[in-house]
């Protein structure tokens, strides 16, 4: 009998004796056969992947994404059109070493209707809605920063397909607008456009309106809505520094210059200090209105006149009751049909008596400034010397136990007797105006000179001006 298992494990014995010695050096030929698959896969891939992306630089899309395992390439892209994800997935495919390109491109999202808008507040302006493209998106952006400088601009833009032939030129087109805005929306609805808010500057609703023309073709407005700053001026009477200033604006130099003319006639002490300005937009009757509203200032002591649009503001102090009474009722009826007059008229306190010289000599001061007007070779007096008799009557009221004699003078031209009844008739007039503003008639009398005492001579026009003259001579 042949006992074989002893020998069958002295061999298996030999063998696991044998081995030990050799595979713990199997071990750093793996690792060196991984690392130098490492080694020589890595710079492949980096290759591919860089080849993969210059492929693309041709190819319009959106947050491309390249990933290479071995030589399979997957290939990750929003696309703007299937022409442009074919020709990317091509574009990958041919590239020297690819052998499998892994397709995970898609469409960006159709947008219907295709909206894009541009928001302006007083902080930022916001470009919202949907972009064609990345590079479109960016020009938008870089545009409005350029012409809408010193506010913020903030991209809430999504990328989007279905937008309209030229949505481009559309779009620039409305940013220059927004610039116009100092608060509004533009909207672009596919190819209809939309307008809304308050324009910054005096013609700049008509600025919008004549730009909107050179909208591309098929562009159409819907709505414009941009409404047009408050036409204002402004005059304030300052009896301390004695000055009007004018602020504000006036329709054009034609009407800048009949209001200069009538502030200096209407203003008889008081430095004009002309701060106007030319601008259209102005509602009509606003000349008219203004004019008129400048004879009630004169008559205040101390006043702010305001004329916004249609609405006249007037705010100030007469020099007596009665002053009140008739600017409150007169431009009433004196402005233009639409306007609206809102006074804010107070009485000032009456100035502290003076005796009869000093009385004499404000007189005296007040007329060497200004002239009580008529009309031509007549005796009805100028509306626009009513802010003279109103400093007048202030005067009268500071002496009232005097008499005063008003004196009227003619100039040398013409006959006697003409002249003569029209001083009278003239002088007369003027203690008429002071009977109705509330003074006694016993202590005025109209007395007329003509021409016998001339204060120049009548060979001039000057000469002749100087001797045109109503006196208060107190008795």
């Amino acid at each position: 009998m042949e006992l074989r298992v002893p020998l069958r494990g002295n061999r298996m014995h030999g063998l696991f004796k044998w081995s030990s010695k050799w595979w713990p050096g199997l071990i750093p030929l793996v690792a060196l056969w991984v690392i130098a698959g490492w080694v020589s896969t890595a710079p492949m891939e980096a290759d591919l992947a860089a080849r993969s992306a210059a492929a693309l630089k041709d190819v319009v899309l959106d947050k491309p994404r390249i990933v290479v395992a071995g030589r399979d390439v997957t290939l990750g892209a929003d696309a703007f059109a299937e022409d442009g994800r074919r020709s990317a997935l091509a574009a990958v495919e041919s590239v020297n070493g690819v052998r499998l390109v892994n397709d995970e491109t898609r469409l960006v999202p159709e947008a219907k209707p295709f909206v894009w808008s541009a928001e302006r507040d007083v902080a930022r302006v916001t470009l919202g809605g949907n972009a064609p493209l990345p590079a479109i998106k960016s020009k938008l952006m870089e545009v409005a920063r350029a012409a809408i400088g010193g506010v913020e601009v903030a991209d809430q833009m999504a990328l989007a397909r279905g937008a309209p032939p030229r949505f481009d030129a559309a779009a620039l087109l409305l940013l220059d607008q927004v610039a116009k805005l100092k608060d509004g929306k533009v909207t672009i609805s596919d190819t209809s456009v939309s307008l809304s808010g308050m324009a910054r500057d005096l013609g700049g609703r008509e600025a919008i309106v004549s730009a909107l023309k050179n909208l591309p073709e098929g562009f159409t407005v819907a709505a414009n809505d941009v409404k047009a700053p408050p036409y204002v001026f402004q005059a304030y009477k300052d009896p301390v520094a004695v000055t009007l200033t004018l602020s504000g604006y006036v329709p054009d130099d034609k009407v800048h210059a009949a209001v200069d003319r009538a502030a200096s006639r209407k203003f008889v002490s008081e430095k004009v200090v002309d701060n106007l300005k030319a601008s259209i937009g102005a509602p009509g009757g606003f000349s008219d209105a203004v004019v008129t509203a400048l004879g009630a200032l004169a008559r205040l002591s101390t006043g702010t006149l305001v004329v916004s649009d249609r609405e006249v503001k007037l705010s100030g102090d007469v020099l007596y009751d009665g002053a009140a009474a008739q600017i409150r009722a007169g431009l009433g009826k004196d402005f233009p049909q639409g306007f609206q007059f809102k006074p804010e008229i107070s009485v000032k306190p009456a100035a502290a008596p003076v005796d009869q010289t000093v009385c004499q000599q404000l007189f005296s001061e007040l007329l060497s400034k200004g002239k009580i007007r008529f009309e031509q070779a007549r005796a009805t007096i100028d509306p626009d010397s009513t802010a003279l008799l109103d400093r007048l009557i202030e005067i009268a009221l500071r002496c009232p136990t005097t008499n005063i004699e008003i004196a009227g003078h003619t100039d040398g031209d013409g006959e006697d007797g003409f002249n003569q009844a029209l001083s009278e008739k003239r002088a007369q007039a003027v203690v008429d105006y002071l009977v109705k503003a509330g003074l006694p008639a016993t202590r005025f009398t109209a007395v007329g000179y003509g021409s016998a005492h001339p204060v120049a001579g009548n060979d001039t026009d000057e000469g002749k001006a100087q001797n045109r003259r109503i006196e208060f001579l107190v008795r």
